[in-house]
């Protein structure tokens, strides 16, 4: 039994890998992204392109696993979704996140908010740019995890340094 244990660990820890191999290929032929990748995306919408650069700049903090930045970067989040009608729920979310008392919890938190969020950037209006969705399947212990990026290039908000290209984009919504 703990050989299947262990070989199963394995098999995951080789599949992150490859899907980081895979990835580097893809973005080697691209120009590396401005460091808040937020300006890449224009949106229609002022009030929409304001909670993608929030909800942006709250993944960069996740991704950087820095705990206080990404509690402001929440703080101004839910601020935006709640000044856009149907989003109050997903600002309570994003108080949650800023209110959270670690790391972790806040990675956990940013699960249901980042569902909420794709939901309404694939019926958003962009005039430039493209969002990608990113997919880390070893996210929630195993239960995986969504975020937005306007980058290719996988960065791992939910483990940070620790598994930084694990995952791969499902989806590119122009």
């Amino acid at each position: 039994m703990k050989k299947i244990f262990a070989a199963s660990i394995v098999m995951i820890l080789f599949s992150c890998t490859n899907s980081q191999q895979k990835n580097a290929t893809i973005v080697s032929d691209t120009i590396a992204a401005p460091k808040t990748e937020a300006g890449a995306v224009k949106l229609v919408d002022a009030k929409v392109q304001n909670i993608f650069n929030d909800y942006i700049s709250l993944k960069n903090s996740l991704v950087a696993t820095k705990y206080e930045e990404a509690q402001q970067s929440a703080g101004k989040l839910k601020v935006s979704l709640a000044n856009y009608p149907g989003c109050e729920n997903t600002a309570l979310i994003a108080e949650k996140i800023s209110a959270a008392k670690d790391i972790a919890d806040q990675r956990k938190e940013f699960t249901l908010l980042s569902s909420d969020v794709i939901a309404m950037f694939k019926h958003a209006d962009i005039s430039a740019g493209s969002i990608y969705v990113q997919h880390c399947p070893m996210a929630n212990k195993g239960n995986g995890g969504d975020w937005l990026s306007s980058d290719k290039k996988i960065q791992n908000p939910y483990y940070g340094d620790e598994m930084m290209e694990c995952g791969a984009v499902l989806q590119k919504i122009n």
